[in-house]
């Protein structure tokens, strides 16, 4: 017990600094160079078989690929150690092969005497039976999948980037997480590439047994016959048995290896092992247990046949459909017991609480997608969905309230309806049963599904089915399924809404969570400064530019400073942006030092100014022909900046900012209009348009 105990310490040390590899590594070089005894060829031969099968065993066992990840390592490994070994034996049967059959040890006399039966012709006939499975079928059939897996991988990858880059910016997974996939994507085609490189070692392998056998029973007969004067008979049967027992004992692990390589690399991602896989999906349907019992039955009957054979496998078939279909009758009896509640008393009272208030966030599905909700289903809409709640919660500063889930009936069977306060704000079908392929705006090719709209961009796109996802990957698509459809359209609608769902109750505990860490703040600001109200209407303003509250405290000084000067909500908005000019402009354009932006020509700069100076209490309109005109120049402008993947900016005065951010907030969505007062000192400008240059404008 102490000298095993001491003997794993001693591994354990040798493989923590480092000297496993260089040392096996000699071990195959000593095995080439130095002769080896039969005994040590014994040892060295079991431990290959042993291997093989340990190896075999695993990757039944191995529920993805990647636990696996050093399969195409070991294979390599123990492809040179079997070649190593085939060379040690090839010395020692043609130095003392003369001696007999146990001239070269144990292992190879028992496949070649026994295993062969001590004829030399049936143990070149197995043998190249052999080769040939392992050669023609397996390692062949192994070869090409692992090409064909490696570049779907590769081809594969962009899309699968994108698609987790969508759950990202849809809330629905961390940064961590992200990161996690994106290295799991790495390491999967890194996998089968080395998988496609390690397949040709083992076909190679295959090539070489077959050499090393023609080789040695040729060089044996010359041996045997020219150097120790045997005759033809007995050299042939002495080497060829050698030499047929040395080729079995090479092809049976290489024959598991291959095996192992074919089942590494044609299993899919699961939570369960091949074992589990087989018995859930192979007979988890009693009726193919059934017809087959009955076609053995018939079988079974008809005269000359194997009548006990068939007849006995037909009964165990038959049974086994039976049990199947009794154990799926009582776990169905289960469940429908454990859903059946008792019927709540009927109350005929009304009272109050019959009165429901408005959902502030309402999710309303049709009867198609209520699995998509129903936790016992296996639903992963309610994730997704505190998913996106959480995201947006971090991002805009508040606490977003819960979605209230219901199913309606009134609504198509797949269709879905958001709503806030009880009024609608989006709606869409989608395809339960599919995956929505997104055209992001360039791809390589077309799949073939039901041609769409993305509910939450409004790109173009198609439903197809689940196993043409890795093609729609490949061309470049992102897609999703039918939960983060839902969960996108629903984070975009609340990005758009925010300001309608902060409210009074909403700001006064954004106020209490900064009073603190900065109570004198809080107390300056409100009541004494500005009321509830006006502060409640500025951060409703700021949501609705599409500007985040996160920064609560530059907010609140920023109030609390112009507060005493003027009470006008507009004014305190556009203060408040300048304060918060970095974190928008970074939102925008990030953190590139020079930000592209699109500025008004000065003619057009003044008409407006003089516009805004006419209008009535400081609500200016823009004369019609005008305002067509301008929209359509800054609509391409905007588009222009969006073809070429840079941010839309539109650069104006802070007098005219207010009024031009609210005549394209809804019809030209990707347009940012930012004053000169909200631009980083540090940050660089660069016109890339000039809107109303040669261009005629006029006014009434």
């Amino acid at each position: 017990m102490a000298q095993t105990v001491a003997s794993s310490l001693s591994l354990r040390q040798i493989s923590r600094v480092g000297l496993g590899a260089p040392l096996l590594m000699m071990l195959m070089m000593g095995m080439i160079i130095v002769p080896m005894p039969p005994f040590m060829l014994d040892v060295l031969f079991s431990f290959n078989i042993a291997l093989a099968l340990v190896i075999l065993l695993v990757t039944v066992y191995t529920r993805r690929p990647l636990d696996f990840a050093i399969f195409p390592t070991v294979l390599l490994i123990t492809t040179l150690l079997r070649l190593a070994l085939n060379v040690a034996s090839t010395r020692v049967v043609l130095l003392e092969g003369h001696a007999g059959p146990d001239a070269a040890g144990q292992v190879i006399k028992a496949f070649g005497e026994f295993v062969v039966g001590g004829n030399y012709a049936v143990g070149i006939v197995v043998f190249m039976i052999l080769v040939i499975i392992n050669f023609v079928v397996i390692t062949k059939g192994a070869t090409r999948i692992s090409e064909v897996s490696a570049r779907f991988t590769l081809d594969a990858m962009p899309g699968k980037q994108m698609a987790i880059d969508a759950d990202l910016n849809a809330g629905l997974i961390n940064q961590d997480e992200a990161r996690r996939r994106r290295a799991e994507i790495s390491a999967e085609a890194e996998f089968y590439g080395s998988m496609d490189g390690a397949s040709k070692f083992v076909r190679g392998d295959a090539i070489a047994g077959i050499m090393i056998l023609v080789i040695n029973i040729i060089g044996g007969l010359a041996i045997g016959i020219l150097q120790h004067n045997l005759s033809f008979a007995i050299a042939a049967r002495n080497y060829t048995l050698l030499t047929i027992g040395d080729g079995l004992v090479a092809q049976i692990p290489a024959l598991l290896l291959s095996t192992g390589a074919g089942i590494i690399i044609t299993r899919v991602s699961s939570s369960q092992d091949m074992s589990e896989q087989v018995m859930t999906q192979l007979f988890s349907n009693p009726k193919s247990l059934a017809v087959t019992a009955g076609v053995l039955g018939v079988m079974g009957v008809i005269p000359g046949m194997p009548n006990v054979a068939f007849l006995s496998l037909a009964a165990v078939c038959g049974y086994g459909a039976y049990f199947i279909t009794r154990r799926q009758a009582q776990v169905l009896r289960a469940q429908t017991k454990a859903e059946a509640k008792p019927a709540a008393p009927e109350n005929t009272d009304l009272s109050w609480d019959d009165v429901q208030p408005l959902d502030s966030v309402g999710l309303e599905v049709g009867y198609r997608l209520i699995p998509l909700v129903d936790k016992q289903q296996g639903g992963q809409l309610m994730p997704r969905i505190r998913g996106v709640r959480k995201k947006l919660s971090q991002e805009l500063g508040f606490l977003i309230p819960a979605v209230h889930i219901r199913d309606n009936l009134d609504l198509a069977p797949s269709a879905y309806r958001i709503s806030f306060m009880g009024v609608t704000v989006g709606e869409a079908d989608v395809v339960p049963d599919r995956d929505l392929a997104i055209n992001p705006g360039q791809v390589f090719g077309v799949v073939q599904g039901i041609e769409t709209r993305d509910p939450a961009f409004g790109l173009e796109a198609f439903w197809i089915e689940s196993a043409q996802r890795d093609q729609a990957q490949t061309f470049g698509y992102t897609v999703v399924d039918t939960n983060t459809v839902i969960a996108t359209h629903l984070s975009q609608v609340i990005k758009t809404h925010a300001h309608e769902l902060l409210g009074h109750e909403e700001v006064q505990h954004i106020l209490d969570k900064l009073a603190k860490a900065a109570p004198k703040l809080v107390e300056n600001l409100t009541p004494q400064t500005l009321s509830l109200g006006v502060i409640v209407k500025v951060m409703q303003n700021l949501l609705m530019e599409g500007v985040m509250i996160r920064d609560i405290r530059t907010i609140a000084e920023t109030l609390a400073e112009h507060g005493g000067r003027s009470q006008d909500t507009d004014v305190l908005t556009a203060a408040c942006r300048i304060a918060l000019g970095r974190s928008i402009v970074q939102q925008i354009n990030g953190l590139a030092p020079e930000l592209p932006v699109i500025s008004l020509d000065p003619m057009l700069e003044q008409l407006l100014h003089q516009t805004l100076q006419a209008g009535a209490g400081g609500e200016a309109s823009i004369e019609p022909g005008l305002a067509e005109r301008l929209h359509g120049a800054l609509q391409k402008s905007a588009h222009a900046q969006e073809q070429i993947g840079q941010p839309a900016v539109l650069l104006v005065s802070a007098a005219l900012r207010p009024m031009l951010a609210r005549f394209v907030r809804h019809t030209i969505p990707v347009l940012q209009v930012l004053s000169y007062n909200e631009i980083p000192s540090d940050k660089q400008i660069k016109i890339v348009a000039t809107v109303g240059q040669n261009t005629s404008v006029g006014h009434r």
